[in-house]
């Protein structure tokens, strides 16, 4: 049983050495699961219409499977980079994409830059008023060419490639001190990817060797949220993977640590809007 793919229509595109920029339309029918790469270009979205519900994406050859991080408004994924992209669909979504000449990126961001776990967690989430106003620019272009048109296209794309060297140089400036180390984020992922009863936060401190206290404040740090969040996010991941199986929902249930069907049903329902039968059937119908 797989997720719907999107379907992309390009409403309007323009070229030049910089980038090529496209108005599109994307249209998902049901939940979307579905690779972003562009091996030879960036890859720079603007979202112009709200994203999908619960849109969220995992670097797949950077990170754990388990770590799904939330897709803001406007992404930026590099060259070669496998994004692993999850929605449960919608209405169709517009958006402005910008394919990005990395031989243009290079002379800003520099031969030695790298594309650090910190980065990459901030590339799905650019909150940049500059590079925002920009892509809106470009859309409005797009959509209604004026004199000179390809000239003004070009400088726009060229000013927002400056504005994405500043922003990538901030997050690399941003201290990284007082969050959690690799290891220790990594046994809170495996913990969560098995599927049984859900972990106290004292078990999750056992396993980092930390108080109570230090993992909560880690934690924050290191992913933006609470570790309550994260750990009903991971529940709820395991609860839509084996509700896409014909594993029984009373066998879900038990096993994800509920103390009846009833009570897992009700805690799916206040987070999805569904039940998991409809969850399961609206599923069935979109693959």
């Amino acid at each position: 049983m797989s997720a719907a793919e999107p379907s992309m229509t390009i409403q309007a595109e323009v070229r030049n050495p910089l980038a090529t920029a496209q108005l599109v339309r994307f249209d998902v029918t049901g939940p979307a699961d579905n690779i972003l790469r562009d091996k030879g270009n960036y890859w720079l979205d603007l979202c112009l219409t709200p994203r999908p519900r619960n849109a969220r994406a995992c670097y797949v050859d950077r990170w754990s499977p388990l770590r799904y991080e939330r897709i803001g408004n406007m992404f930026l994924v590099p060259p070669g980079q496998r994004m692993h992209a999850r929605s449960d669909g919608g209405p169709p979504q517009a958006s402005i994409l910008c394919h990005l000449s990395p031989e243009r990126l290079r002379e800003w961001f520099g031969e030695d830059f790298e594309w650090t776990d910190r980065r990459l967690a901030a590339s799905l989430d650019i909150a940049d008023a500059n590079i925002r106003g920009l892509m809106l620019r470009l859309a409005e272009e797009l959509r209604h060419p004026g004199f000179a048109s390809a000239v003004m296209v070009e400088l726009i794309i060229a000013q927002a490639v400056i504005e994405l060297a500043r922003y990538c140089a901030t997050v690399q400036d941003a201290p990284a001190s007082g969050g959690l180390s690799p290891w220790r984020l990594r046994m809170i992922e495996a913990r969560l990817k098995e599927v049984r009863e859900p972990p106290t936060l004292q078990e999750l401190a056992k396993l980092c060797n930390l108080s109570v206290r230090q993992l909560t404040r880690a934690f924050r740090v290191s992913r933006g949220r609470s570790i309550g969040d994260y750990v009903e996010h991971c529940r709820l991941d395991n609860a839509k993977r084996l509700l896409a199986t014909e594993e029984s929902v009373k066998s879900i249930a038990y096993s994800l640590g509920f103390a009846s069907p009833s009570s897992f049903s009700f805690a799916f329902r206040r987070a999805t809007g569904e039940t998991p039968r409809e969850f399961r059937q609206r599923v069935l119908r979109a693959g």
